[in-house]
């Protein structure tokens, strides 16, 4: 499988680039991760919801220029399907089962995805109510592809 990473930000902490090198490197022995950062949009203090919209949309034609056409894409939102482990694990076997070899997955910025993009996915994806930094869920996101990935082919990783 080929994953697509397409985020808004860029990761500044040494310790989260640490991590997603390491999960990006063990993802190499299961299939390809591109990984594209798209630069976010300056919000201006006190912003309006009209210039949040406008953030969202400048961003929004950014990412949807990074998507691989014909690659399945899944955003990340909040409002989007919640799955254990095994499920997103299942869930991915079953691209590939249907003959889909590339997967586009979205993170947005600090204000979310633009509707245009959620438009345009084909699956939305929930990993918690909670809100996380969009750099914390880039890691998170890769070590739970890499956790899949052993599912999949019935390794120890996942416990």
């Amino acid at each position: 499988m080929r994953y697509n990473l397409i985020a808004v930000g860029k990761v500044r902490e040494k310790y989260l680039q640490q991590g997603i090198a390491e999960y990006s490197k063990r993802l190499f022995a299961y299939g390809k991760v591109n990984i594209s950062e798209i630069p976010d949009e300056p919000i201006p203090d006190n912003a309006s919801a009209k210039d949040e919209a406008a953030v969202l949309e400048k961003e929004g034609e950014r990412i949807l220029r990074r998507l691989k056409p014909g690659a399945f894409t899944i955003a990340l939102a909040v409002d989007g399907a919640a799955m254990t482990s095994e499920a997103f694990a299942a869930y991915l076997a079953d691209l590939g089962l249907r003959g889909q070899s590339e997967v586009n997955l979205i993170i947005g910025g600090s204000l979310g995805l633009s509707p245009a993009v959620l438009a345009a996915a084909d699956f939305h994806l929930s990993f918690s109510q909670f809100t996380f930094p969009h750099q914390l869920m880039r890691l998170i996101l890769l070590e739970q592809l890499y956790r899949a990935e052993k599912i999949i082919r019935g390794e120890t990783y996942h416990k």
